[in-house]
């Protein structure tokens, strides 16, 4: 659910966090998958060896909180790559475990995990998959040390990968409902996606010239780079490998002029007329139908911009009526010297720092309390101090909510008759009810929690529901306290390296667009870059102004930056496109503009480090 209005206002923004949610539909084809994720635990019950069943249910857990809509393709890195990591954590407990011995270890356990949280932490900080990657890793290692199991370590790590291996082959082969058009259904969420960029054209079209249009651009940009995340995943062979994946990434790089265009036209701030957005939702409703878009209504080339629309939607008419696209070329790949780079840089520093306190002190506390369920607390440590998830007390607090209400529900579960049934149907109810939850993490938490209690009793370990409670509190409480230490380097590292990057993309976009104006292929990913990389840098702002004022104080001033950045951003376009029809040279107006720009932005990166 969204805040309310007034209520925000009245809130610190820490807290009005925790009452925002996600919203759109039910994914009802995600639901599915969970259900019948649990479908291994019950043949391990039926089997009548219930413990067997409990690493694979953890990897199907896992993998479910990463089911996230998107392509099949893109998929393949979401889901797949944190499993591996898994199971490989997974394993690495268990030896930790067999070479530390049963008996409380106050130094080499803590040391051990704190150690592998300080890499897992630095390595996480590159990206999304690579933080769900990180994340697995420690909450596997934690859970293989801690975890009694009658099943050997490799085993274990087998069992958990076909867990999560299994929703993976849901996910590849189960068809969404109510899929796109008549085409092959493996490509209905790439087809979705190219289909929302063209969407999202139109509907920057329709904003230009009213307050809408800067969020307009922002959802195109959004638009974009979701588009490019679903057709870039792996394939079998480096070039695409049918004519319908073919014509797809020709459909998507012909959106690339429109979107330029539009976002000169939006700068202009001039308001059109609605005929100019029935162009690009032909295109939308050819991709989504698979056929061609038939004639298009040209807008009046009146101007730089309109005529720059005219001429995209002209040669966009023209891939659209093809029956099948020219070849994308090589996909592009991630080098991984540059992964390492960022891991090493002083953002992926801090946070591995801090994952790597968390985890030792966690263990430390738990090893000392020498619970049964020991690992119950470092577990939940490394979850809760993944920023991925929202600001520190926002995260906090929800876990603390959530492991209550998850509690609560079980110890109503345990009452009912039929223990293993009765337990695996509740695994399935919440693997079916997981992909909703994320969308809040105290209901996400809740879910978890009963799912999590579920797994311990089936794999023979007594209940536990409010010790659960118990370690949860302590988990919160010690991340929040080393959530805001003041370990050795400057706070906001995570903010500025997304600030500095979405600066070194734009000037790299403004020199090329005034040095070869005429590269169009090149422009059009340094466009790419500079947007994506200020959509990040936003989202760290944001992130970082939510927290508690101790924290939030650090990236004082970022905001302006972001802005400056923006707006050099959106000149550069509009300029771009008046070289192009047909000036030889930056307009006067446009290099003006360029220029104060860049002095704002030199201004702004100032305020900051003073």
């Amino acid at each position: 659910m969204p805040t309310p209005p007034l209520l925000a206002t009245r809130l610190p923004p820490w807290l009005a966090h925790v009452l925002r949610a996600q919203r759109g539909p039910v994914p009802w084809n995600a639901v599915l998958r969970g259900a019948l994720a649990a479908s291994p635990l019950l043949v391990s019950v039926l089997a009548e060896r219930p413990a067997a069943g409990v690493p694979a249910a953890l990897g199907a857990m896992l993998a479910g909180i990463n089911d996230r809509p998107g392509s099949r393709r893109a998929s393949v890195a979401r889901l797949g790559l944190p499993a591996l990591a898994g199971s490989a954590g997974l394993l690495t407990g268990t030896m930790i475990a067999a070479t530390v011995g049963s008996g409380r270890s106050l130094v080499v356990l803590p040391l051990v995990l704190g150690l592998l949280g300080l890499v897992a932490g630095a390595l996480s900080s590159t990206g999304p998959v690579a933080s769900a990657c990180g994340t697995q890793v420690l909450v596997a290692a934690v859970i293989g040390a801690g975890m009694p199991s009658p099943e050997p370590g490799p085993l274990r790590a087998l069992l958990f990968l076909a867990g999560a291996g299994w929703l993976l082959l849901l996910r590849l082969v189960l068809p969404s409902p109510g899929r796109l058009g008549g085409g092959p259904y493996r490509l209905d969420g790439e087809r979705e996606a190219v289909a929302a960029v063209y969407d999202a054209v139109a509907r920057l079209l329709q904003a230009s010239g009213g307050p809408q249009a800067r969020a307009g651009r922002a959802a195109l940009s959004a638009a974009l780079d979701r588009a490019q995340d679903s057709l870039a995943g792996p394939r079998i062979r480096r070039y695409a490998s049918s004519s319908a994946e073919r014509r797809l990434h020709a459909q998507y790089a012909a959106a690339f002029p429109l979107a330029e265009a539009a976002t000169a036209l939006a700068w202009a701030g001039n308001p059109l007329p609605a005929r100019i957005t029935e162009g690009p939702r032909r295109l939308a409703a050819s991709v989504r139908s698979g056929g061609t878009c038939g004639p298009l209504p040209a807008p009046a080339r009146t101007d730089a911009g309109l005529r720059a629309l005219d001429d995209a939607l002209l040669r966009a008419a023209a891939v659209f009526d093809r029956p099948t696209g020219a070849s994308p070329g090589r996909r592009g790949e991630r080098s991984y010297s540059s992964v390492l780079g960022r891991a090493r840089s002083a953002a992926g520093r801090e946070y591995g720092l801090r994952v790597g306190v968390c985890c030792a002190t966690s263990t430390l506390v738990a090893q000392w309390l020498h619970h049964d369920h020991w690992y119950w607390l470092p577990a939940t440590t490394v979850f809760l101090v993944k920023p991925d998830l929202g600001p520190l007390a926002s995260r906090v607090l929800c876990r603390a909510v959530g492991t209550v209400v998850g509690a609560a529900v079980f110890g109503l579960v345990v009452m009912l008759p039929a223990a293993p049934f009765t337990l695996v149907t509740t695994v399935a109810l919440c693997g079916a009810f997981l992909p909703v939850a994320t969308r809040h993490f105290a209901v996400q938490t809740a879910v978890v929690t009963v799912l999590v209690l579920s797994l311990v009793l089936l794999g023979g370990e007594p209940p536990a529901s409010w010790g659960r409670v118990v370690e949860s509190l302590l988990a919160c409480a010690t991340v929040l306290l080393v959530g805001h230490l003041p370990l050795p380097g400057r706070r906001g590292h995570s903010v500025r390296a997304a600030l500095d990057a979405a600066v070194g993309a734009a000037h790299r976009y403004v020199g090329h667009v005034l040095h070869a104006p005429e590269d169009h292929t090149g422009r059009g990913a340094l466009r790419r870059d500079a947007y994506r990389s200020l959509a990040a840098a936003r989202t760290a702002i944001d992130l970082s102004a939510a927290e508690l004022p101790a924290v939030a104080r650090q990236s004082a001033g970022s905001e302006g930056v972001a802005g400056a950045v923006e707006r050099l951003i959106d000149t550069t376009t509009a300029c771009a496109v008046q070289l192009d029809h047909p000036a030889a040279e930056p307009p006067p107006v446009h290099a003006g503009m360029l220029a104060a720009h860049l002095l704002e932005l030199d201004r702004a990166r100032a305020v900051p480090a003073r």
